[in-house]
This record gives C-alpha cells, structure tokens and sequence, in this order.
C-alpha cells in the first residue's frame, strides 16, 4: 500500500477495518475515504501507511492508538471507534496532540449481556462437555452423568456494574439465581430492589459465587485482578465467565485453577492476546487453557456480533467521526 498527498481539498478519512457500503457511502458525501474492504485487519505498517495523510480515523478493536502512531500521522485530528472500550487507545497522548475522540457508549452492551447469559448456562449445565461426549460415539441413551449445578437455586455474582452488568442483571431474572454484585459505587436501593440484586464487597463475592461474571473495564487497576490469589478466594467449583477484557484475567493462573479442580468451568469471549496497548500481551491464547474443551467454553470476540447492531455500531462511528471532523478540520499545512 503506497498513499501520497492529495491536491483534493476535502478530508481524507480512513476506515481501518470491514464495513458496511453504507458506511462508507455517508463518509463519502463529505470526504475522500480509504477503506479496508477485506475481513482481515490491516498489519500495523498498513495502517500507519493508510493513516499517514489522514485527517480522521474510523477504528475498531484491532486496532491500537499509542504516541508513536500519532507522531507519524501528522494531519490527524479525529479518531472516532467503532467500539466501546478504549484500553488499546491511548486518550492522553491524544489530547496532548489535540486529537479529538469518540467512542459507542451503549450499543454493545445488549448483546455482550446475551452471550453472557448464554455462556453461564452452557458452562453451568456442562454443555460443551456433553456435546464433545455425544460427537464422540460413547452415547447411546441417557446414563446418570454430567450432573451439574445449574442456574436454578444457585448465586451468581456480577463483578462490575456498569452498563454490562445492568444489561447482563436484566436478563438473569427469572432464573431463580440469587444475583449478588460488587462495585465500588453502589446502586441507588430502587434499582437493586428492581433487579432483585445484593451489593456484598469483593472478598464475600468471591465466596459465595457459584458463577463469577467479570463485567469491568481494563486498566492499570483491573490487569489480571483475577489472578491465582483472588482464584484460591473463589467457591470451590465455581464458574467464571469473562465477556470483558482478557487481560482482566491471569488465563495461566485459570489455567491452573482448571487443572487443579478448584474452577469448574472458564468462558470467555475475549483473551490477552487482543490487548495491544499491552507491551507484554502474550501472542496467543495459551495451549493448555485450549487443551481443556470439556471445561470451557472460547468465542471469538463476538460479543456484539449481531448482524444489525454491528450496522449500527459502524453507522453510529462514521456519524461520530462525520461531526468531529466538520467541527474539529482546520488547514494544516
């Protein structure tokens, strides 16, 4: 990929990812675009080719925002994400370049909370083992095993409550679940009472859950909060579910709680590997936590994976990036 100046007096925008025509139809109104049309990101080289005249920025989650990155694309002044957390993004390097940003606030919420709530019944009823037993050959009717805990009379704490984790609470009601969660700001008592939910500090939510579901951003504070110390705190036999951020967890030390019996089951729809902003971020996800299907449950980041909200989500980002620019555009020589 070779891109050189333009004499075009409109803004240059580039989509650094997969979207919609529709998308790119209403960029192109205003703006010359160049888009990723493939379903592979852009290597790093790439990007910064493709990004190295331009004046905004359409950006997903492969993507990563750092100093370096920004001293080499000196036009830019907007950079609008088609996604919700911004860890890969580095906010403060941006507002010292004036950079200006936006971010999906709500729309990823709904479906993440609905995957969530999926992988919480399937590790809690042992699905994916009995699955793997069924396509093995050995069934041949019912027999007296994969007993399970189930949902039904058990607890399932919520660590985080912010949007995720109301959306995520919204849908466990009626499972006949005791729903406990921790978060350094409470709720107010109406809605707790409304989602039939217990605040308890983190070390009583450790104990009592059946099923932990992390629902926090990751940042300096929450890099592997759940690490082999706060996993030996957990219910023998619990379950824990990640649709957050990898990096929330150590996956070596669930790895070892796997192994040793102590965690029943691990689901998770995001890894470490996907943490770019993370000098140290492992390469892929670990072998041994793979090598262990009848205990886990791994989706591929697909937790707003739905054909019309990701339309949504792109829609609303190019809107985002549309406003930023006509407001933010100056000459630059």
């Amino acid at each position: 990929m070779t891109l050189t100046a333009s004499p075009d007096p409109r803004p240059h925008l580039v989509i650094t990812n997969y979207v919609q025509e529709e998308v790119i139809d209403l960029l192109s109104t205003f703006a010359r675009v160049t888009a990723n049309r493939s379903q592979a990101p852009w290597s790093r080289s790439d990007l910064l080719e493709a990004a190295r005249y331009a004046d905004g920025l359409l950006m997903f989650m492969p993507d990563y925002v750092d100093a370096q990155f920004l001293d080499q694309c000196p036009r830019l002044r907007s950079i609008a994400g088609a996604l919700r957390g911004f860890d890969n993004f580095d906010l403060a390097a941006c507002e010292a370049r004036g950079v200006r940003y936006r971010f999906i606030p709500n729309l990823l919420a709904a479906p993440t909370a609905e995957l969530t709530v999926a992988m919480l019944i399937s590790l809690a009823r042992s699905m994916p083992a009995g699955d793997a037993f069924v396509r093995s050959g050995r069934f041949h009717g019912w027999r007296p095993k994969f007993y399970s805990k189930g949902v039904i009379n058990s607890t399932v704490g919520i660590l985080g409550m912010g949007q995720l984790g109301l959306e995520f609470a919204k849908r466990m009601q009626g499972f006949g679940a005791t729903l406990l969660y921790s978060d350094p700001v409470p709720l107010d008592r109406t809605c707790e009472q409304r989602l039939e939910l217990a605040h308890v500090e983190f070390n009583e939510l450790l104990e009592r859950s059946d099923h932990l579901v992390l629902m926090v951003p990751l940042d300096n504070d929450t890099q592997h909060l759940i690490n082999s110390d706060v996993l030996t705190r957990c219910k023998p036999g619990a379950v824990l579910i990640n649709p957050c951020r990898g990096s929330v967890v150590d996956e070596l030390a669930v790895v070892e709680a796997l192994q040793s019996g102590h965690l029943a089951g691990y689901g998770a729809d995001v890894f470490e590997m996907e943490d770019w902003a993370r000098r140290d971020h492992p390469e892929s996800i670990p072998q041994a936590l793979l090598d262990q299907p009848d205990r886990t449950l791994l989706t591929p980041h697909i937790g707003s994976a739905v054909q019309t909200i990701r339309e949504d989500i792109a829609m609303t980002a190019a809107l985002n990036l549309k406003a930023l620019v006509l407001t933010t555009l100056s000459p630059i020589a």
